[in-house]
């Protein structure tokens, strides 16, 4: 698997704070990837230097082996997709037109476009929504056309803060079902997630961050322990084997 994403010494720091320290992580392509942790621990922080929308104090993000900060926004948001943890949107735009905004920075093409937005709204189960406007939604629902815009995107380099963090338990699993599914056709994913076992279900690999280092980053068995979890997280977990998937499972004791 090819390297897509590479952090080399990355720091951040903000008001006096240490938000991040010495972060090594490089992520492949065809991989799907949770950032999990506390309240605190520089997820967010972690995920916005690795997407560009933050500026890092230290150290070097390269994208695809060329420098982040070299690449031009319009060059950028070709190669990389980004959902935040905020979904408001401060005009009275429709769903669809959300959703298609997310083919702005591909070169116009109006039966592509029409297909991926098509595709979109699908996905996320928007097609009954596409007319309304943004501003009328629920909390879930923008979650969804934030998502679905993303999918427009079309990018090989996702990035998803908090997808899953409004959302019912069954949109829930069909995105994060889609997001395992990009992964599987070859995208790279990184994923901030606070759901240890939405992590472990749909994740190759986990990265756990404790006051902005990594505590642990392996597979979801080999990060997710009891002794690991305990000592990071300050709370008694049981973890066992989930009683249908080959996954671990995190109980609160």
């Amino acid at each position: 698997m090819s390297t897509m994403l590479a952090l080399h010494g990355v720091g951040v720091r903000r008001q006096q704070r240490q938000i991040l320290s010495g972060i090594d992580l490089a992520f492949a392509a065809g991989t799907l990837t949770a950032l999990v942790g506390p309240n605190g621990a520089g997820k967010s922080t972690l995920l916005g230097v690795a997407c560009g929308d933050l500026v890092a104090d230290a150290g070097e993000v390269r994208l695809c082996g060329a420098p982040l900060a070299t690449r031009r926004a319009d060059a950028l948001a070709r190669e990389r997709a980004v959902m935040p943890q905020e979904h408001e949107v401060r005009f009275a735009f429709s769903v669809e037109e959300v959703v298609a905004m997310g083919r702005l920075p591909h070169p116009p093409d109006p039966a592509r476009d029409a297909c991926q937005v098509e595709a979109a709204l699908q996905a996320a189960e928007l097609q009954a929504l596409r007319l309304r406007e943004v501003q009328q939604l629920s909390g879930g629902e923008a979650a969804r056309t934030t998502f679905a815009r993303v999918l427009a995107q079309a990018t090989p380099v996702l990035f998803l803060d908090e997808p899953t963090a409004a959302l019912d338990l069954r949109h829930q699993e069909r995105t994060l079902h889609r997001v395992r599914a990009l992964a599987d056709a070859g995208a790279c994913v990184i994923v901030v997630l606070h759901d240890l076992n939405l992590a472990a279900g749909y994740a190759d690999r986990i990265v756990l961050l404790e006051q902005g280092r990594v505590a642990a980053d392996g597979t979801p068995a080999q990060v997710l322990t009891e002794d690991t979890l305990r000592c990071v997280y300050q709370q008694d977990v049981m973890v066992m084997a989930h009683p249908r998937r080959p996954v671990p499972l995190v109980v609160v004791t």
